[in-house]
């Protein structure tokens, strides 16, 4: 009879061994890793939803870093409209209370503090958050608003800044004498009369030649209390009939009805180049000498023989000098200071606005854009492209899969265009220091630039753009947190389905660990088995 061998007889003994060496494995590295296994085949039916459980713990992931990179960049442009409101407070307090004594500049200490404050203001709106500028929509690899010096003083090559488009309106608007302000003061056909017109010729860069002219005082209306005068509101002189080009504009009053009394009075409104008016009130008196902005009535020579009544002509005379001198004080002062606003306003439109034809301007009738080739281009950035385009939406974050949040923003956005423009405007004036108009000139611009960096009803400012920021991260936290709350939610689902129960595992180790030592002591007895030990 045949005697096998043990190993033969005892082959499902190591079969059992290597299972139990492989149950051991598994458990000590579901220990180790924290989970059941390593790749989903394992999981079973738990499989799919695990794997759409990363997927949205991937997303809510990919969610936050937006959310802190669009917070980082929120929280950098928003540093930046902190110091361009403190700006608009500090130039406008210099504006309120600056006086009208000049340096040896020609400027006066309000001005020097705006062109500290120009200088801070263009960097604010080149501002960065890595290398993406804030102020330029979409464009965010260009700084959006070009240097300041350069938008002071252009390149020294042919393109001009600020400062040379202010003195070539000054000229196209102040004009030269006798025309001061570009309007001609002149007795008409009734000798007790006193006209005021504009000057201007048909712009000759229109077809067919067009009038007026943008530049100079523009009548607006008269009034009187002179009993017995008769005035002519603003109209053609003489009319003409379309499609000729249009006269110049004029008014009058006539003294028809006789010399003035002491008190009455004559007012001449004017509108100016930017937007606002002007008065010149000239009031009849028999004081000598004549009191400002006053003009002398004729009052004859009782004492002559014969005696000479008042003569409502040398009035009249009186009156058209008076009229003449007040003008040339208005053009010299609040003019030019309104041509320096407009100037800035020419600037900062696109495309910018040049005072046609050659140097001197005096006579200067329209208006040419300008070109990156003969002037400063003052925004670089990007330019709405629709009506429905726009600052804030320039910029689109998904924050998650149904929400997104807007953040752009440009530097040519209304409240920062009139920051800039004005502040720019304040620091580029000078005025000569011999000029016996500076002091109109100065109270004109301060009072100007005051009332332009005021909040104005109906217009955008610079708190209406950190109110959408706000609106932003409100809309950012208010989702992160319930991403946060959603992704604690699903990451206790994802343990439930990979995760392990240490104390389980723990505790099927140690039966495996006592089962596989009993296995091992049995076989190796089995193993040392021979037919000799058996009998």
């Amino acid at each position: 009879m045949a005697i096998d061998g043990v190993s033969g007889r005892t082959s499902y003994i190591g079969s059992g061994i290597l299972n139990l060496r492989s149950q051991l494995e598994t458990l000590t590295e579901q220990l180790a890793t924290g989970r059941k296994s390593t790749t989903y085949a394992d999981l079973g039916a738990g499989r799919s939803l695990t794997i759409g459980i990363r997927a949205q713990l991937s997303n809510y992931q990919a969610y936050a870093d937006t959310a802190v990179n669009v917070n980082t960049r929120i929280n950098v442009a928003n540093l930046a409209l902190e110091r361009l409101n403190a700006i608009n407070s500090t130039v406008k307090g210099a504006a309120v209370s600056a006086g009208s004594t000049l340096d040896n500049t020609g400027q006066t200490a309000g001005q020097k503090t705006a062109l500290l404050n120009f200088y801070d203001t263009v960097d604010m709106l080149n501002a960065q958050s890595g290398d993406r500028y804030l102020f330029g929509g979409r464009s965010t690899d260009n700084p959006p608003v070009e240097a300041a010096d350069k938008l002071l003083n252009g390149d020294g090559a042919g393109v001009a800044g600020l400062k040379q488009l202010i003195n070539e309106r000054r000229e196209a608007d102040v004009g030269a004498a006798p025309n001061w302000g570009r309007v001609i003061v002149s007795t008409p056909a009734s000798a007790t009369a006193v006209q005021i017109g504009e000057d201007f010729a048909a712009n000759p860069y229109a077809v067919p030649p067009v009038g007026p002219s943008p530049f100079g005082l523009k009548l607006s209306a008269i009034a009187t209390t002179i009993t017995g005068a008769v005035i002519t509101q603003p109209t053609e002189t003489p009319p003409t009939v379309p499609p000729a080009a249009p006269n110049p504009e004029a008014m009058s009053i006539d003294l028809v009805g006789g010399n003035p009394t002491d008190g009455q009075n004559v007012s001449f409104t004017f509108d100016l180049p930017d937007g606002t008016r002007e008065t010149i009130t000239l009031t009849a008196s028999t004081a000598t000498p004549v009191p400002v902005n006053g003009f002398a009535i004729d009052q004859g020579d009782p004492l002559a023989v014969p005696p000479v009544a008042p003569d409502p002509v040398k009035t009249a005379t009186n009156m058209k000098a008076a009229l003449t001198e007040a003008v040339k004080q208005l053009a010299n002062g609040p003019l030019a200071a309104a041509s320096a606003i407009q100037a800035g306003a020419d600037l900062f439109s696109q495309p910018p606005l040049r005072v046609a034809g050659t140097a001197p301007f005096t006579a200067a009738t329209a208006q040419v854009a300008g070109t990156a080739n003969d002037t400063v281009i003052w925004y670089t950035g990007e330019n709405p492209t629709s009506p429905g385009d726009t600052a804030r939406g320039s910029a689109v974050a998904k924050i998650d899969d149904n929400i997104t949040v807007q953040y752009g923003a440009r530097a040519n956005e209304q409240a920062l265009r009139t920051l800039l423009q004005n502040v720019a405007v304040f620091a580029a004036v000078t005025t000569n220091i011999t000029d016996v108009n500076a002091s109109g000139k100065i109270a004109g611009l301060n009072q100007r630039l005051a009332q332009n960096l005021a909040v104005i009803p109906g217009t955008q400012t610079i708190q209406n753009i950190q109110a959408d920021f706000a609106g932003a991260q409100a809309s950012i936290k208010t989702t992160t947190d319930r991403q946060t709350q959603s992704k604690s939610i699903s990451q206790t689902l994802l343990d439930s389905i990979e995760g392990i129960n240490n104390d389980e595992v723990a505790t099927k180790i140690l039966a495996l660990q006592t089962a596989l030592q009993a296995s091992y002591q049995t076989t190796s007895q089995l193993y040392q088995m021979s037919l000799v030990k058996f009998l």
